[in-house]
């Protein structure tokens, strides 16, 4: 809760006017308890789980963008995304939105705040790129280990079931494997809290670059052809389509973890061989054209 009564106190406790942002998130929040605000988290993953993906169902739909799709023999109907979208609904009453509330402790404990000021633009940034770097190395590592025969049986096997995955598919998973994920996700926030609206902004960006990784398609827009290193759909879909025995490409968002490591070795292999085909089919057609 907001410890001022008034916006003009929370300009004298600043020591300058409040902007028109800080305004509008003291009006709404200061009479409302930290938990209060904190439970909004349930809210906003539930809508980016509903609505982010909706887009891609369209898509699937409507044939218009097949040209993009990374395996174009496979095809989902409505009603499969929406029995996926419904197994995600039920985890998210039973798992996601207990772990949010159990969590309210921890986010206590770390120091994330939810008053006055607000954080500025470059430290929303800074810490942003933080916590996708830290996501994304304990990801990588979490990831490998649920790709060990233990892991994948009991746990990750279950998020493998879509081979041609698809943007419900995102947190489509065994309970226990969002668990498990939860504690890269909230690491970054951990080492370096900073504001609520930042920890919610962390969650949405990164639910939302997960969606985008499951969508199934390679759009020529898509973050892989302007962001260095970053993995994309293309690059993720790979990991679906080899399936259980996949040892490549655990990437979550950027790629450097599978080059160090050398986990990316069979997808360049793959890459080099589609190229080839890719290149005698044309070649092909070259010929058959001037005979």
């Amino acid at each position: 809760m907001i410890p001022y009564r008034t916006v003009e106190e929370a300009s004298v406790a600043l020591g300058r006017n409040l902007t028109r942002l800080e305004t509008v998130w003291f009006d709404y929040s200061a009479t409302k308890s930290n938990f209060h605000v904190y439970c909004h988290t349930i809210l906003l993953l539930f809508l980016v789980f509903s609505l982010a993906p909706l887009p891609l169902v369209f898509v699937e739909l409507s044939g218009w963008f097949d040209q993009y799709k990374i395996q174009p023999k496979v095809k989902y109907s409505l009603s499969e995304m929406f029995r996926c979208y419904k197994q995600v609904m039920k985890l998210f009453l039973l798992v996601v939105g207990t772990l949010q509330i159990v969590s309210y402790p921890s986010i206590q404990m770390v120091g994330i705040r939810s008053g006055l000021p607000l954080p500025s633009l470059m430290e929303i940034v800074a810490q942003l790129v933080v916590y996708f770097l830290i996501e994304d190395y304990t990801n990588y590592w979490i990831h490998r280990w649920l790709h060990c025969k233990l892991g994948y049986e009991m746990i990750h096997r279950i998020h493998h079931e879509h081979t041609s995955p698809i943007g419900y598919a995102s947190p489509y998973a065994h309970w226990g494997e969002i668990l498990i994920l939860g504690i890269p996700t909230f690491l970054g926030p951990a080492i370096a809290p900073g504001h609520i609206m930042t920890f919610w902004l962390w969650i949405a960006l990164r639910q939302i670059e997960a969606i985008e990784t499951h969508s199934g398609y390679d759009f020529p827009w898509t973050l892989t052809k302007f962001i260095p290193f970053y993995g994309g759909a293309e690059y993720h879909d790979y990991h679906h389509y080899v399936g259980g025995q996949s040892q490549s490409n655990f990437a979550s968002v950027f790629t450097y973890c599978d080059y160090i490591y050398g986990t990316d070795k069979g997808y360049r292999i793959h890459k080099k061989i589609l190229q080839q085909q890719v290149k005698e089919e044309a070649e092909e057609k070259g010929g058959t054209k001037y005979d």
